[in-house]
């Protein structure tokens, strides 16, 4: 019986509500109906009874004397006009008086001289009103709990829902998007049982107020966490499409380390020098990245620069030898050599060479070629020039000595001196073999890849599991 009750007591709340919509809807338009005239004024009799003073004046006063707000006014007719004095507590009361004294019969017109009581005394009546709604408020009660625990209720089911995290572990492709799908679930929970609990307590008006308000602060917190918002996206793009793995060796923009890990605010890397660094993912996922795990393969290279008399072609040959015969450096992609530019006072030559990144490391192999092929062309005779510089003094010049005597300038030679020619292919043989010793040499240098910053990030990876960790070997890379 008690649950029949609860819902006759909330059909009759509801009811009322409705019922000025349905007749809104019965009702015809005010726009369709012809315009009323207005009604013409009641003519005044030209005979009065002796009686009709003191039965209008009776018949006002007992109405008065039901409406306690009206009670304290005084009312005296005379020929039918009505004197109405005293005092109320509302200003409102003033003019209501006057309309119910106007209306009824034999009334000529009302002299309205009453006042409002300013006074504190006279103004204690108002506190009726109030009392009267703690007295609505009190009979809501009982309704209001009933409200409150619809909604306790409907939240409590969406707050159950979204803990049965296996299922939405296997619905969601990564951690990161489980636990927004759960966060997502909670809110709608939670939003739809506070509407349906304004709803039954009859606060519509409230409920869109709220709705209202809530849009508006979203609007305002949307720009003002424009960057979080963008980071929380990022995060997400990033965790369905990974651009790396754990532990891979990558650039971000001029950021250089090893991936630690992937959160759901930063990307963790660990720099070549063995520090950490935290990168926004709004920055990862707008920036270049350049992987060197990925591809096995990396092309080292250096410039060397020949005198410009030197044969270009012969040093070539020589440096592109000399990388092929060193044992780290692959022979596909076979190792090249191009002219770079032509400077003031030699012949810049780039060497290229290639390495297997699982065998060998790139920064000791570079080491160890550039020496290699130095070697091998300073030992063929060709020069490696440094800046040459010229100072030329016009004839006749005056230069300051230490005693304070002039000196004169040397006059310049008649001929220019005839450049020394440098050896050229005369000198390859000896130079293959001069370059021997140093491929020697090379070859037996520890190039082996270098370990320390990944062991270091496999150890932190193993203390430090961290479950939100959003990097994930199943999820495809791009």
């Amino acid at each position: 019986m008690t649950f029949w009750r609860l819902l006759l007591t909330i059909l009759l709340l509801i009811a009322p509500a409705a019922a000025p919509a349905t007749a809104s809807m019965l009702v015809p338009a005010a726009t369709d109906a012809p315009a009323a005239e207005p009604a013409a004024e009641p003519q005044i009799d030209d005979t009065h009874d002796a009686g009709a003073d003191a039965r209008i004046a009776q018949r006002i006063r007992d109405i008065f004397g039901e409406i306690p707000a009206l009670s304290d006014i005084n009312v005296v007719v005379n020929q039918g006009v009505v004197s109405l004095d005293g005092s109320v507590s509302d200003a409102a009361d003033k003019d209501r008086a006057e309309r119910i004294a106007s209306r009824v019969a034999g009334v000529v017109t009302v002299e309205n001289a009453v006042e409002r009581d300013v006074s504190v005394d006279g103004n204690l009546g108002g506190l009726g009103g109030l009392s009267g709604k703690i007295d609505s408020f009190l009979n809501l009660l009982p309704l209001i709990a009933v409200a409150l625990g619809v909604a306790l209720a409907i939240s409590l089911a969406g707050y159950l829902i979204a803990s049965l995290g296996n299922v939405w572990h296997r619905l969601a492709p990564n951690s990161f998007l489980a636990e927004l799908i759960a966060s997502a679930i909670r809110f709608v929970f939670v939003v739809g049982g506070v509407v349906i609990a304004l709803d039954m307590i009859g606060a519509t008006a409230l409920l869109g107020a709220v709705l209202g308000g809530a849009g508006v602060v979203g609007i305002a917190l949307g720009f003002a966490m424009r960057d979080t918002i963008e980071n929380y996206v990022a995060s997400l793009m990033l965790s369905l499409r990974q651009p790396f793995r754990a532990n891979d060796h990558v650039v971000i923009d001029t950021m250089e380390g090893r991936v630690i890990r992937l959160t759901s605010r930063a990307t963790v890397l660990m720099t070549l020098d063995g520090n950490h660094l935290r990168i926004p993912n709004s920055t990862v996922f707008k920036a270049v990245i350049v992987n060197y795990t990925r591809n096995p393969q990396r092309r080292f290279e250096f410039e060397l620069g020949i005198d410009a008399e030197d044969d270009v072609s012969e040093a070539r040959r020589l440096g592109v030898k000399v990388l092929r015969d060193l044992d780290f450096v692959l022979d596909t992609p076979e190792p090249s050599a191009r002219v770079e530019e032509v400077g003031d006072s030699n012949i810049v030559i780039k060497f290229l060479g290639w390495i297997d990144q699982t065998r060998t490391d790139w920064f000791k192999a570079r080491s160890e070629a550039i020496p290699a092929v130095k070697d091998a062309l300073e030992g063929a005779g060709f020069a490696l020039p440094e800046p040459i510089y010229r100072l030329r003094f016009d004839a006749g010049a005056h230069l300051p000595l230490a005693d304070g005597n002039i000196a004169q300038a040397a006059p310049p030679p008649a001929d220019r001196p005839v450049k020394k020619q440098p050896a050229k292919k005369q000198l390859a043989a000896a130079g293959t073999a001069a370059a021997s010793p140093a491929t020697a040499s090379a070859n037996a240098s520890d190039v082996s890849p270098d370990t320390e910053v990944e062991k270091m990030v496999d150890a932190e990876r193993i203390a430090d599991p961290q479950d939100k960790d959003l990097l994930d070997h199943g999820r495809p890379v791009e």
